[in-house]
């Protein structure tokens, strides 16, 4: 099934996230009260809706609370952010990730219940993305032009095979190149030894094999 999510704010990291969840196959509808950005980005998604965040009815008639995760990316506009926040989570959406300007605010948006705050000097629209789509994905990082390195959980239908059963190489086009167990890594693995649920493996994947996993 196709992920949904909603991203509230069009400004640059808003917009790198909108148009790289749509490019990784995910349903997008972007949000901005700006009517030249939202015409920007609508051939890029899957619906693009001019509206004033902060007039919370217009917000929940957009259809937000049918959303998988909403992205409130203002972080320069605190209130339209705070409305953004509340208003998803009053609305049931189970992930509401805010972008914050400064520890300050992000500790405010964690206060009216941001699940996830985020500062974009530390966090690209393309790693969030990435991880949005795979919640298997604990890091993520682009090691070059083509080539992604990821540490991930096993999947459930993973765990209890071995490395040599699941061939994940010609399955999924990556490469295991460690085993994280405890406080160790194992770059030395066995091929015979069955995974487990709660050791992350770390791989290495062309970005354009990237949706196999999702």
């Amino acid at each position: 099934m196709r992920k949904s999510f909603a991203v509230i704010g069009l400004g640059r990291f808003g917009r790198s996230i909108a148009m790289e969840l749509s490019k990784l196959g995910a349903d997008v509808m972007a949000i901005d009260n700006d009517e030249e950005k939202v015409n920007r980005l609508s051939d890029y998604v899957t619906c693009a809706i001019n509206i004033d965040v902060c007039d919370t009815a217009a917000l929940k008639d957009s259809g937000i609370s049918n959303m998988d995760a909403v992205i409130v990316a203002m972080a320069d506009f605190l209130e339209p952010s705070i409305m953004g926040v509340i208003t998803a989570k009053d609305l049931g959406v189970p992930l509401v990730i805010a972008k914050a300007r400064d520890h300050v605010t992000g500790e405010i948006l964690d206060k009216v219940g941001a699940d996830k705050v985020v500062f974009p000097e530390r966090e690209s629209g393309k790693r969030i993305s990435k991880q949005l789509m795979c919640s298997d994905f604990l890091e993520f990082f682009e090691i070059s032009d083509t080539v992604s390195l990821i540490e991930l959980m096993p999947k459930k239908e993973w765990v209890g095979r071995t490395l040599k059963e699941l061939n994940l190489r010609k399955e999924y086009k990556i490469n295991v190149i460690a085993v994280k167990e405890e406080n160790d890594v194992n770059v030395v693995m066995d091929p015979d030894i069955p995974l487990k649920a709660d050791c992350p493996l770390i791989i290495t994947v062309k970005k354009t094999d990237l949706k196999r996993l999702m």
